[in-house]
């Protein structure tokens, strides 16, 4: 019942625009609208999409692999099973839907566009599904309230599994393990382990780096529950005391980070918050040493809309759930991000 109020509200964004159709072919935004596959594994294959019309019947399209899985969610006579390719399939499915289709360039190779419109002709329309999905459902919410509550208990208990002589790469092992064993279907994106200058790497990969007295760690993980990511960051001292550098360094991520989340509510333009946070840096003369936007959005995946960047101006809205995570990073030295995840609330910001 969620998938087709969602495809619902599809629809009244296809009538504004004037669609008779729209094509669905990103992974993640087939699985919103109708619950099949959230996943494509094999990044050079696809397991299908989805043609919503604006008239009210929705079509999946799969190849045989996927009939039986597809039969358990859809009705058979709106499915649609090729096996001379999906962009010939899609090209004569889209040809019986009316004359003025849309699809996504985001979401399509340049040869599946290529082929599609030697049969059809097609309107660019960006972002319709992924407009939508900015807002989440009480469902939505309800599923990244129990992947954050495991994400908060990794975080919780992995600073008393670290011992000397350890390396990210086991570290990182610890992490996707206590994940695995504690309900998370999978990592919500490979684990950000850093030990030392490592840290100074906004997405380092964990490697043979040991983990030595006095040294700084950055942990950047989530996991995924009921097919929602979470995203959180932390970074720590591993030893007796910081050096005054980092303690400094740390103090002022956490005030940034404050700033933002403080004013963050309905209506305020995304790039203020990032604003907030910079503004701090700038008041302490290391704003150079913040390289990245504040957030993104966190959802089916781990990065999308919306994003809290200094050049979006959009609004905020209720029911968006976004990072905040500010960071300072100093080549050869360390680097501190610290991330929560906020869903947007109609009095303000609430940390997932």
């Amino acid at each position: 019942m969620q998938h087709a109020e969602r495809r619902n509200r599809l629809r009244e964004l296809l009538q504004r625009k004037n669609l008779d159709a729209l094509l669905v072919s990103a992974a993640s935004s087939r699985y919103y609208l109708s619950g099949f596959e959230l996943h494509d594994v094999q990044l050079n294959e696809s397991a299908g999409f989805l043609v919503v019309t604006r008239q009210g019947r929705d079509f999946l399209c799969t190849d045989p692999r996927y009939e039986e899985a597809a039969q358990r969610l859809w009705q058979g006579d709106d499915i649609v099973v090729y096996r001379e390719g999906p962009a010939k399939a899609a090209a004569k499915l889209l040809k019986s839907c009316g004359t003025r289709l849309g699809f996504d360039p985001d979401a399509v190779s340049f040869a599946f566009g290529a082929e599609l419109a030697r049969e059809v002709s097609l309107l660019p329309c960006r972002g319709l599904v992924e407009r939508l999905r900015r807002v989440k459902d009480e469902e939505e919410i309800a599923c990244l309230r129990r992947s954050f509550a495991l994400n908060h208990a990794l975080l919780e208990w992995i600073p008393g599994q670290l011992e000397e002589g350890m390396t990210e790469a086991e570290a990182s092992w610890l992490v996707e393990r206590y994940f695995r064993e504690h309900g998370a279907s999978e990592l919500a994106f490979p684990s950000i382990v850093a030990f030392g200058p490592n840290g100074a790497l906004p997405h380092a990969a964990p490697g043979a780096a040991k983990l030595a007295p006095e040294m700084p760690v950055l942990f950047d993980v989530g996991c995924r529950v009921d097919g929602y990511c979470s995203d959180q960051t932390r970074s720590f001292w591993f030893g007796e005391k910081p050096t005054p550098e980092f303690a400094r360094a740390r103090a002022l991520v956490a005030e940034a980070q404050n700033a933002a989340i403080q004013i963050i509510a309905p209506g305020l333009p995304m790039c203020d918050a990032y604003h907030a946070a910079s503004a701090v840096f700038e008041r302490a003369g290391c704003a150079r040493h913040f390289t990245h936007s504040l957030g993104h959005g966190v959802g089916l995946d781990t990065h999308e809309e919306p994003s809290l960047s200094p050049r979006k101006t959009a609004p905020l809205e209720a029911g968006m759930t976004v990072t905040v995570e500010p960071g300072l990073y100093y080549p050869g030295l360390f680097g501190i991000r610290l991330e929560y995840t906020v869903l947007v609330g109609r009095q303000g910001a609430e940390v997932l």
